[in-house]
């Protein structure tokens, strides 16, 4: 039972995960197929959860939605752990004046919001999947940095890394063999909770037209569109809204049960 979060946030996402898989080998109908025939259809045994105001299959929207949020999400917090983890990691063991000036660089990525900022590189490069992964995973960049840094320093204070310091082993070697296996699971959970916000602002983005362009589905491109019908069909926009709302619960979860895992503080309670 103390695990409880852990394995239902995981279950979640193994639901997500596993939707998103099945759209690469089969879907009920072709996501992107128009058909006027069948606009705002109700659910049936030909469409399960109805189709859209274009005549789209609502279920088969979904299943490849979650594929595309999902890659973006996969895409930005990979690259904010691999920008933002030696970047922490250095200025932990650099110089003091490079420590200062990471973290004070660090502050003013953070202080723009992954919203803003992904708004901001649309408004430049124009509105695309590609420009909402990159401004998704700068903006993640200073959490991990911090991260990082803040279990770099803690670790660099134990006896068994002092020993090799003084035995002269290298930075770069105490880095790979003590530092990255000591904070590599601070480090997974932080993904975990980083992925949670990459899907919101992923749905986010789509939502205000900055994010996934159509015809690839997505689930905020789905609520906005779904939002002229809210009131005759309001089912249009709570297919796409559980199912962010899964998402993001189970990633979230996750995060929790594995910092419950991996939290050394915690070992006397369980």
């Amino acid at each position: 039972m103390r695990n409880a979060g852990l394995w239902v946030g995981a279950v979640l996402v193994g639901f997500v995960v596993a939707a998103a898989l099945v759209s690469f080998v089969w879907t009920p109908y072709d996501a992107v197929q128009v058909d006027s025939t069948t606009r705002i259809a109700p659910p049936s045994a030909a469409h399960w959860l109805g189709t859209d105001v274009f005549g789209r299959d609502v279920v088969s929207m979904l299943l490849v939605g979650a594929r595309t949020t999902l890659f973006v999400g996969v895409v930005a917090v990979g690259l904010a752990a691999v920008v933002g983890t030696p970047l922490g990691v250095l200025a932990a063991m650099g110089p003091r004046w490079l420590g200062e000036l990471t973290m004070r660089t660090n502050d003013l990525v953070l202080a723009f919001p992954a919203l803003l900022l992904a708004i901001m590189f649309g408004a430049v490069f124009g509105p695309s999947t590609l420009t909402a992964m990159v401004a998704i995973g700068i903006a993640t960049v200073p959490s991990f940095a911090r991260l990082a840094r803040a279990g770099t320093l803690q670790v660099l204070a134990a006896e068994y890394v002092l020993a090799a310091r003084a035995a002269g082993r290298p930075r770069a070697a105490i880095a790979v063999r003590h530092v990255l296996p000591n904070i590599a699971g601070l480090l997974l959970v932080q993904a975990s909770v980083s992925f949670a916000i990459a899907v919101l602002a992923e749905a986010a983005l789509s939502f205000l037209g900055f994010g996934t362009r159509p015809p690839t589905p997505s689930w905020g491109r789905m609520l906005q569109e779904a939002q002229q019908l809210l009131y005759s069909t309001p089912e249009l926009a709570l297919w796409p809204g559980l199912a962010i709302a899964v998402a993001v619960l189970g990633f979230n979860l996750l995060g929790d049960g594995l910092r419950d895992r991996f939290d050394p503080r915690l070992a006397d309670r369980r």
